[in-house]
Formats: C-alpha cells, sequence, structure tokens
C-alpha cells in the first residue's frame, strides 16, 4: 500500500442522489470542501435512493458496496454528502469499520482549520459542541488516535468525553464570551456611527472572490486562495476615497455563504454575520463564470434574511470578468441608482469605478434592490 493511501486525511466519498435539482453542485461543493479540508479524495461513491434508510441512510446493499471499497483502498475515513443522525453514524462506522463523518462535519472541521481569531475560535468551538453533543455516544471512540485527522479539529478527546452538565456548562462559558464581543462590536459601531463613517460589508457565496477584492480596495493582504471558506474571521480596514466630497469608509470582509450551511453555524456566528446588519451598504459579489450564480445568490440572500440584513441595500458585483473576456460596466436601475457593477478584482478592472459608486453612495443614500431581482448578465 502507498504512503498516500495510508495517510490519515485520505478518504472516500459517498453521495447519495434523491432526486434533488441541485444535486450536481452538491457533489461539486462536496468535492472542494474535502480538498479545503486537506483531504486526498481515494474514490467516490455514488447511488440513487427514493429516501435515506432509517439505519444507514444509504442501505445495507450500498453500504456493502462502501466496506468493500473501504477494504481495498485501505481507507481510514469516509465523508458522506448528507446529514447523518448519531445512530447512522453509529450503525456505518460499524459495518463499514472506518471513521465516518457527514458534510456539517466536514464544514465544521474546516472552519477549526481557518479561525484564527480569539472571536472566531470561539464560535466554532460553540458550533461544534452543540453539533457533538448529540453524538458523544459513539463519535469518541477514537478521537484521541485521530485528533489531527479530518472531523476530530476542534474540540478533542477532553471535550468529547466531558458529561452533559459540563457541556452545557462550556457552551454557556462561550455564549456568554460572545456576548461580551458582541457588546464591544457594538461600542465600535456606535462610534463609527458618531464619526458620520460610511460601514460596508463584502458578502457574497463562497470563493466568489470576496477577500481578493477586499484586498485590492484596502492592501490588507488578507489570506486569499482557491478554496471554500478561505475566509473565516471578518476583517475591516478603513477606506479613504478622494473627489468633490472626500470620505471614510469602514469596509468588512465576512465568511462565505454555501448551500446547506449548518444552521448551528448561522447560530454560532450570528454576531458576526449581525454585523451586515448594520452596515449602510452590502456589497454582493457574485463570480460572473458560475452557472449556478442565481442560485448562489438566492443562498446568500436567504441567509441575510436570517441574520435580519435583507431590507440593506446592495450592489452587485459581478466578479471574475477577466476570465470570460468581459469589459467593465456599471449598470444602474430606473431610478438612476448603481445596481450592479462588472469588474475583475484580480486585474482590477473596474474598481475604479466601484470606489466611485461608494462616493455617489456616500453622497447621496440610495435603495439598491436586492442582487435576486437583477439579471444584468442576460444581455451578454
Amino acid at each position: 500500500m502507498s504512503e498516500s493511501t495510508t495517510a490519515p486525511n485520505t478518504a472516500v466519498l459517498v453521495s447519495l442522489d434523491f432526486g434533488a435539482p441541485d444535486y450536481a453542485e452538491s457533489l461539486e461543493e462536496l468535492r472542494l470542501l474535502a480538498e479545503s479540508a486537506g483531504v486526498e479524495v481515494l474514490a467516490l461513491i455514488e447511488g440513487k435512493r427514493q429516501r435515506p434508510d432509517p439505519a444507514t441512510f444509504a442501505g445495507s446493499g450500498k453500504v456493502d458496496e462502501i466496506a468493500a471499497r473501504v477494504e481495498e483502498l485501505e481507507a481510514p475515513l469516509v465523508i458522506f454528502n448528507h446529514d447523518l443522525s448519531p445512530a447512522q453514524m453509529r450503525n456505518l462506522s460499524a459495518k463499514i469499520q472506518a471513521r465516518v463523518i457527514d458534510r456539517t462535519m466536514l464544514i465544521l472541521d474546516i472552519f477549526a482549520l481557518r479561525a484564527q481569531s480569539h472571536e472566531g475560535k470561539v464560535q466554532v468551538e460553540l458550533a461544534q459542541l452543540k453539533y457533538l453533543s448529540t453524538r458523544l455516544a459513539g463519535m469518541n471512540m477514537d478521537m484521541g488516535q485521530q485528533k489531527h485527522a479530518v472531523g476530530a479539529r476542534g474540540p478533542g478527546e477532553t471535550q468529547l468525553e466531558l458529561d452533559r452538565r459540563k457541556l452545557d456548562r462550556r457552551v454557556h462559558l462561550l455564549n456568554e464570551r460572545l456576548k461580551q464581543i458582541k457588546r464591544h462590536r457594538q461600542l465600535q459601531r456606535r462610534a463609527r456611527n458618531r464619526s458620520d463613517v460610511l460601514s460596508v460589508s463584502i458578502v457574497g457565496y463562497t470563493n466568489a472572490g470576496k477577500s481578493t477584492l477586499f484586498n485590492r480596495m484596502t492592501n490588507a493582504g488578507t489570506y486569499v486562495a482557491n478554496q471554500l471558506f478561505a475566509t473565516l474571521d471578518t476583517t475591516a480596514r478603513k477606506l479613504f476615497l478622494q473627489g468633490d466630497s472626500p470620505c471614510q469608509v469602514v469596509l468588512s470582509d465576512t465568511v462565505g455563504f454555501i448551500r446547506h450551511l449548518p444552521h448551528g453555524l448561522v447560530a454560532a456566528f450570528r454576531s458576526t454575520l449581525e454585523e451586515t446588519a448594520q452596515a449602510d451598504l452590502l456589497l454582493h459579489v457574485v463570480d460572473v463564470n458560475s452557472p449556478e450564480r442565481n442560485d448562489q445568490v438566492a443562498e446568500v440572500n436567504k441567509v441575510l434574511k436570517e441574520v435580519g440584513a435583507e431590507d440593506i441595500p446592495q450592489i452587485v458585483i459581478y466578479n471574475k470578468i477577466d476570465l470570460q473576456g468581459l469589459p467593465p460596466d456599471v449598470r444602474r436601475d430606473e431610478y438612476g441608482n448603481i445596481a450592479a457593477i462588472h469588474l475583475s478584482a484580480k486585474t482590477g478592472a473596474g474598481v475604479d469605478a466601484l470606489r466611485d459608486a461608494l462616493t455617489e453612495v456616500r453622497d447621496t443614500p440610495t435603495q439598491q434592490k436586492p442582487a435576486e431581482e437583477w439579471h444584468p448578465l442576460n444581455n451578454h
């Protein structure tokens, strides 16, 4: 057996088609999630079912197929592209004789890997503990031996062995820390409001190019990679706009969104995401090349609604025009307000138009429509 197949971060992926219209996109995202977690994919096993099997999710025949493939490849990990119940996870691990994690656990693992700030780490641990609290009976068998493996980052063995009471105390403590952070954030926000600073948040689907745009605008040097959730911790920088009426902008880069984002993550990161609800303007970054861009826009707007940011004015930033050779462009609505800008954050083409747009918004507040109401690419 080669060294690559004995590494702890190798896995077999499993994805079942239940007839959902976004199955192909969900499967591609599973590949990207695995890659972002540092997983080498040994094999992909697919199947079709009308409904999940209550005991093993995949059914006995498919589980036998997975077990045979895992034995053949000596794979230490199986990742399901679905949410599994604690009982299903225990049954699958016993039958397959390998560690089994689901899509939510994979996303949590990536968040644990990316979190750098104190706030980010607290939020990730809170989400992990809430998720793992229902799975303590079946998931702490080998965490001690696998603490650096995918799906085992974060709280670790000692946290998983806590009884319910201790676990609840830890969750309470983390919630209190987040409340303190939120109060500090509110004080900062009030200070910005008193100084009449324009607050702008960059939002969008993961890997749409938000951090690249943020760096282009502010020279911040934020980490950028062609990975899902490359940015986790919210970063804010001051931006000074020149012109007839120079103004100061606080520009914030936020975590990206994804289909079926675990509810626990939205809840844990609410204090961070709520920053968007307090912004004066949202720059909703969309990958112009993605065939699923309209669905991705809808997913982002759904999360924005969850955190009370659905009524914040938006300018849609159609990014990565360089990959299609499209020219920079500015689109206005029927009221003359800027609604969409085509640009390339990578090359800088069209970024000056965005700077001008921010100055215009600062001088004359607008009522941009949500991104889902705009389809400015139809003419291309």
